[in-house]
């Protein structure tokens, strides 16, 4: 894995040390979960949230929040050929979200990171 600057690396830990607990340890995960899949992904921060840049381009976020965590950019292509496998979570514009009410998909996640490194690919 590409190692990220120094302040990413400052500004991710505080984010993730600002967060309650049980959203922390899902944020792991999540982020656990992108390095798994995109090994070559750096680590990023932007738009006041943790991400991962690939190729030097931006290439997914995730964010905690009070009722949810979220995976973004999860655009119309992804969410269409994921159907199946994300109904039942809410959408919006390029996010999916995952209530904190219900245990972390992480292979949900997995497979929409999978797909994002492919629509890069492509791109």
């Amino acid at each position: 894995m590409a190692v990220p600057d120094p302040a990413t690396v400052r500004k991710v830990r505080a984010y993730l040390a600002a967060q309650p607990p049980d959203v922390r340890a899902r944020l792991r995960k999540i982020r656990a979960a992108v390095r798994s899949v995109a090994p070559k992904a750096v680590e990023s921060f932007s738009y006041g949230i943790p991400g991962f840049k690939l190729d030097g381009r931006s290439f997914i976020w995730y964010a905690g929040w009070k009722q949810h965590t979220s995976l973004y950019p999860i655009g119309e292509a992804v969410r269409r050929a994921h159907a199946d496998q994300i109904k039942g979570y809410p959408t919006s514009k390029g996010t999916v979200r995952f209530p904190l009410a219900t245990p972390l998909p992480l292979t949900l996640v997995r497979r929409l990171v999978k797909a994002r490194v492919a629509e890069m690919r492509r791109t």
